[in-house]
């Protein structure tokens, strides 16, 4: 059996080649990175890029998205309907820094997903971010004092992350009537490895 595609969903400006998802995406098989106009944060066109390249696969993916890449996906799974089979939401971004308002962001999500954050975020504080993951029906784990979860804090090569997304695609792809997150004490294990 073909394994789950995963894509890739950076956020505002792309993630350079030293990023953590930029590794993952070549590090992984099967695995695409969504094109967006990157300096434009626009969450429509934004989600409906998101939602034409899921479409566009045989099966609904696996998507791992960071900052505005998580408003966008979640708005095209709860806007658009897009097909997903889970997402893992890394370091999102506050919906008012783009003029979004929150409501926008505040239903459960159909299907399911884990949300990573850091407890010194600038784009969004753990508080709001521990809020959003409950609006959303998700788990949100706390890595800590981790900044944005990017180059500038030191998330390049990120094996947490590499095995939780593993772990998510193997679940995704066992034979079951429906997506369940694992436990989430294997996650928990060397959250702060970078």
């Amino acid at each position: 059996m073909k394994q789950t595609e995963i894509l890739i969903v950076p956020g505002w400006g792309n993630s350079g080649p030293g990023h953590w998802q930029s590794i993952i995406e070549n590090r992984l098989t099967g695995t695409l990175r969504v094109e967006q106009a990157w300096e434009d944060t626009s969450l429509e066109a934004w989600s409906c890029n998101i939602d034409r390249a899921a479409r566009a696969l045989d099966h609904p993916p696996l998507v791992v998205a960071h900052s505005f890449g998580c408003l966008a996906t979640a708005h095209a799974l709860m806007a658009l309907g897009t097909p997903i089979a889970a997402t893992l939401f890394v370091a999102p971004a506050n919906p008012q820094r783009f003029d979004l308002p929150t409501r926008l962001f505040s239903k459960p999500l159909r299907q399911s997903g884990l949300m990573i954050a850091s407890e010194n975020d600038p784009w969004l504080t753990l508080e709001k971010a521990e809020t959003m993951a409950s609006d959303w029906g998700i788990e949100c784990i706390n890595i800590g004092a981790a900044g944005h979860i990017n180059v500038a804090s030191g998330y390049g090569a990120w094996p947490y992350a590499e095995n939780i997304i593993k772990l998510m695609r193997a679940e995704v792809d066992r034979p079951q009537p429906k997506y369940q997150l694992p436990r989430l004490g294997r996650y928990r294990q060397d959250s702060h490895a970078v």
